[in-house]
């Protein structure tokens, strides 16, 4: 997205795990939220959680992205849990039909930015920001060995993650996954 196109466009999809939602995650969607008239965030692998690469459950990461996003003042945004459907020909079908319209989709991941270019949607390749620091394997991985993770996420973010226990749960799973 180039800063100063100033327009609005329809509303944006924009596709992730977020096991945890991060700052980077939070910039993409203000930039979004800046540019077009809506967002449209994706939970993706919505079936997954308690396992190393996939701590949180949909329904926390959904609890997760929504208070980033109001603490952060963006209004106009639906979050929705995709479960993923293991067919890429039919996984685009599969997001529309879950998810409000949209009219643009904001990627970089190389697998769905083919997936919705070939089923003719417009994709709009994003920044990353800070990417080594503001990742969610970084965050989860400070949260295994004691580092601070809390300045990656949004504080919204941090108080989710607090109230259910999810610091103690990925240092958990990481160690039954390496007992394993």
């Amino acid at each position: 997205m180039r800063a100063g196109e100033g327009r609005k466009r329809g509303r944006a999809l924009i596709v992730g795990r977020f096991q945890p939602f991060h700052l980077g995650h939070l910039e993409l969607v203000r930039k979004a939220a800046a540019e077009y008239d809506g967002v449209v965030v994706a939970v993706g692998s919505a079936q997954e959680s308690h396992t190393e690469q996939n701590p949180f459950t949909a329904g926390e990461r959904v609890e997760m992205v929504t208070a980033a996003l109001r603490g952060a003042g963006i209004e106009a945004f639906h979050v929705v849990p995709i479960e993923d459907v293991h067919r890429h020909a039919i996984w685009v079908s599969h997001v529309v039909s879950l998810c409000p319209r949209f009219d643009a989709v904001l990627a970089n991941e190389p697998l769905t930015t083919r997936l919705f270019e070939e089923a003719g949607f417009k994709v709009v390749r994003t920044e990353l920001w800070k990417r080594k620091e503001w990742s969610a394997t970084e965050v989860r991985r400070r949260m295994a060995s004691g580092e601070d993770w809390r300045t990656l996420v949004p504080e919204s973010v941090a108080a989710v993650i607090g109230a259910i226990k999810g610091e103690e749960r990925v240092r958990s799973l990481l160690q039954n996954d390496k007992q394993a």
